[in-house]
C-alpha cells in the first residue's frame, strides 16, 4: 500500500488517456455491477469522451502512476472528476492528501467545487470528511457540493 508521503501530482498529457480509461475501468467496476451499468467498452469509452489534459493530474506514488484526478472550471464552480486510485493505494491516505490540496487551491480562489459520486460508492465517506454535502439524489449517481471554506 502507498502511503500518504510518498506522492506527488504532475500535470496530464494526452497520452495517460488509456491508462486513465482502464484504471476507471478497474476502480468503478464493482459499483457499477452493484448497479446493473458495468459495460466493457462504455466504461473506457465514457472516460475517453470527457478526458481534457488541460484540467487532469497524474497521481504518481513512489515514482509509479498511481491515479487521477480531474478539477474542471465551469461557470459558477469546479467540477472534481475523474478521481480514480489504482487499488495499490487506495487506504495509505493519498486519496485525503490529494483532496486537501486541490480544495485548499480552491478555498484560497473562494471556488465552490462540484462532484458526482456513484450511489453507494464507498467514495462517498471521503467526500463527505471534506465537507461535501449530498445536494440530489438519483438511481445512479448522488451530487455533491462543497462551498469555499474561509
Amino acid at each position: 500500500m502507498a502511503s500518504a508521503a510518498d506522492w506527488r501530482m504532475r500535470p496530464a498529457s494526452d497520452a495517460d488517456v488509456e491508462a486513465v480509461a482502464e484504471l476507471r475501468a478497474v476502480v468503478l467496476r464493482d459499483d457499477l455491477e452493484r448497479l446493473g451499468r458495468y459495460d466493457e467498452r462504455r466504461v473506457r469509452q465514457r472516460l475517453r469522451d470527457g478526458y481534457d489534459a488541460d484540467h487532469t493530474w497524474v497521481i504518481e506514488a513512489g515514482c509509479a502512476f498511481a491515479g487521477c484526478v480531474a478539477l474542471r472550471p465551469t461557470g459558477d464552480a469546479h467540477w472534481l472528476e475523474h478521481f480514480y486510485l489504482a487499488p495499490h493505494a487506495q487506504g495509505g491516505g493519498i486519496g485525503s492528501a490529494v483532496l486537501r490540496e486541490l480544495l485548499g487551491r480552491c478555498d484560497r480562489d473562494g471556488v465552490t467545487v462540484r462532484l458526482n459520486v456513484l450511489r453507494g460508492s464507498a467514495a462517498r465517506r471521503l467526500y463527505e470528511r471534506h465537507g461535501f454535502l449530498v445536494e440530489t439524489e438519483e438511481p445512479v449517481d448522488v451530487f455533491m457540493v462543497r462551498p469555499p471554506s474561509p
